[in-house]
C-alpha cells in the first residue's frame, strides 16, 4: 500500500510539470520532448512492476506526449535526444500517425529514414518486411537509448521466420533494460518462441525468470497462456521439477488457475497422465475454498480417463456435473466426451457376416496394420490430429478404413449402415468442436 501511494505521488508529482509545459507551449519553460518521455518510461515500469493505478496516468502521458511532439517547430529534432523521444513514444504504443508527420516533416535530416521507415512499415503491420533492413542498422543502436526498443521490434518482425534469431534479439533487448517493460514483455515472448521452437529448457528458464519479477504485471494472464503450452507439450520427468519450481513463486490461487489451465489442455490433446495429475494438484490447492474449483479439477479428470479402460466410471463422473458449474465452452467439452463415451460403452447391435472380421493371415498387409491401429485405440482418439493433407477425414481414422466401411455399408446390412453412418456424424461433430476449442 505505501508502494502504491508513493508511486501515485511520484505519478502526479509529474503531471503537475507536464500540465505546465503544456499550457507554456509557445514560453521558453516548455517541457522538451526526451524530459516527457523520461516521465513516461519511469511510469510503464511501474506498471509492469505491479502499480495498476499508474495505467491512466500512462494514457494521459501518451497524449500529452503526442500533442507536444505534433507542435514543436523542426530546430526541436536537432537535439537527438528529442529525435530518440519521438521514437521511443511510437515504439511505447504512441500514434503511429504522428511519427508520419514527423518524418515528412524532417527537411533537415535529423531522423534516421532507415529506422523511421521500418518503424512505420511495422507499425502498419508489415513486419516481416522490416527485417533485413532493420537487422542491418539497429546493431549501429546497440548501446544507445533505442536500441532495446528497436530489439525488441526486430525479434516481433522475424519472430515467425527464425524464432531462435528473435529470441537472441529479445535478449539483448532485456538485458540492455532490465526491470522495464522492454524486459517484461522480451521475457513473455520467448517464452512462447522457446515453446515453439522445441527448446523446453530455454522456455522453463525463461518462465522462471518472469516469475521472479512481473507475475504483478497487467500482462501476466498472456504469460499464463504461453507457460501452460510450453508445460503441456514438453511435460516430462524433468519438467514437472521446473513447473514446480516456477509455481513456487505464485500464491495458491494463481498455481490453481494455472494447473486447471493444464489439466484442460492436455485433455484436449489426449495427454491422460498430464491432465489427471495436474487435476489432481488443483484439486489439493483447491482445499475447502472453492467447490467450484474442485469441480473444474474433477471435470477435466473425468474428460482425460474418457478414454481408457474406466470409461463407465468416467462417463458417469462427466453427467453427475451440474450445467452452472461449468463455462458454455466446457459444457461443450462435456457434450463431446458424453459422444465418446457412450460409443464406447453402447453394446453392440448384433453379429452379421459383414461385422466378423476376417483372419489376420487371410489380410493384405495393409490391412493388417489397419486393424492392429484399431485394436490398440491408436486410431481413434477423440482428441488426435486430423491427417495433413485431409481435411475431409476424421480425426485418426486412415483412408483404407473409410473404404471398408462404405464396403461393408454396401453389404446390405441397414442396421449396420445406420450405425456407421450415426458414428461417423459424431465423430465429425466431436472433431468440429476440438479444432475450435485448440484454436
Amino acid at each position: 500500500m505505501l508502494k502504491r501511494l508513493c508511486t501515485v505521488l511520484a505519478a502526479s508529482a509529474l503531471a503537475a510539470p507536464l500540465a505546465l509545459g503544456l499550457a507554456r507551449a509557445n514560453g521558453t519553460e516548455e517541457l522538451t520532448p526526451y524530459k516527457m518521455i523520461r516521465s513516461l518510461q519511469y511510469v510503464q515500469d511501474s506498471v509492469v512492476l505491479g502499480d495498476h493505478s499508474a495505467i491512466e496516468m500512462q494514457r494521459f502521458m501518451l497524449g500529452a506526449i503526442d500533442e507536444r511532439l505534433r507542435a514543436a517547430v523542426p530546430s526541436t529534432f536537432r537535439d537527438p535526444r528529442n529525435v530518440d523521444s519521438a521514437l521511443v513514444y511510437v515504439m511505447s504504443g504512441g500514434n503511429p500517425a504522428t511519427l508520419d508527420l514527423l518524418a515528412d516533416r524532417d527537411i533537415e535530416g535529423n531522423f534516421d529514414s532507415r529506422v523511421t521507415d521500418a518503424l512505420r512499415q511495422y507499425l502498419n503491420g508489415k513486419g516481416p518486411l522490416i527485417v533485413e533492413n532493420l537487422t542491418k542498422a539497429a546493431p549501429e543502436y546497440k548501446n544507445s537509448r533505442i536500441g532495446p526498443y528497436l530489439f525488441l521490434i526486430l525479434g516481433n518482425a522475424m519472430s515467425q521466420q527464425d524464432p531462435i534469431e528473435a529470441m537472441k534479439h529479445y535478449d539483448w533487448a532485456r538485458l540492455t533494460a532490465p526491470g522495464t517493460i522492454i524486459e517484461e514483455a522480451a521475457l513473455r515472448r520467448s517464452v512462447s518462441l522457446a515453446a515453439q521452437a522445441g527448446l523446453p529448457e530455454k522456455g522453463f528458464r525463461y518462465a522462471l525468470n518472469y516469475a521472479r519479477r512481473y507475475l504483478t504485471s497487467p500482462y501476466a494472464s498472456q504469460f499464463a497462456d504461453v507457460f501452460v503450452e510450453l508445460a503441456v507439450a514438453h511435460f516430462d520427468e524433468a519438467a514437472d521439477g521446473r513447473v514446480s519450481e516456477i509455481l513456487s513463486f505464485m500464491d495458491s490461487a494463481r498455481q490453481r488457475e494455472v494447473y486447471l489451465r493444464v489439466a484442460r489442455r492436455a485433455a484436449i490433446a489426449g495427454n491422460q497422465a498430464l491432465a489427471r495429475l495436474a487435476s489432481r494438484r488443483a484439486e489439493e490447492l483447491a482445499g475447502d475454498g472453492s467447490s467450484r474449483l474442485q469441480v473444474l479439477a474433477s471435470f477435466y479428470e473425468g474428460l482425460a480417463a474418457v478414454p481408457s479402460a474406466d470409461v463407465f466410471s468416467a462417463a458417469e463422473a462427466l453427467e453427475a456435473i451440474p450445467d452452472e458449474k461449468l463455462s458454455p465452452s466446457d459444457r461443450a467439452l462435456r457434450e463431446a466426451a458424453k459422444a465418446v463415451a457412450d460409443a464406447v460403452v453402447r453394446p453392440p447391435l448384433g453379429e452379421s457376416p459383414a461385422q466378423a472380421p476376417a483372419p489376420i493371415a487371410e489380410r493384405p498387409a495393409g490391412e493388417q496394420s489397419e486393424l492392429a491401429a484399431e485394436e490398440s485405440g491408436s486410431g481413434m482418439s477423440p482428441f488426435g490430429q486430423p491427417v495433413e493433407g485431409s481435411p475431409d477425414r476424421p480425426s485418426g481414422m486412415p483412408a483404407e478404413a473409410r473404404t471398408t466401411e462404405a464396403d461393408v455399408a454396401a453389404s446390405g446390412d441397414p442396421a449396420l449402415e445406420g450405425f456407421l453412418a450415426s458414428g461417423r456424424s459424431k465423430i465429425d461433430e466431436i472433431d468440429a468442436l476440438l479444432k475450435g476449442e485448440g484454436q
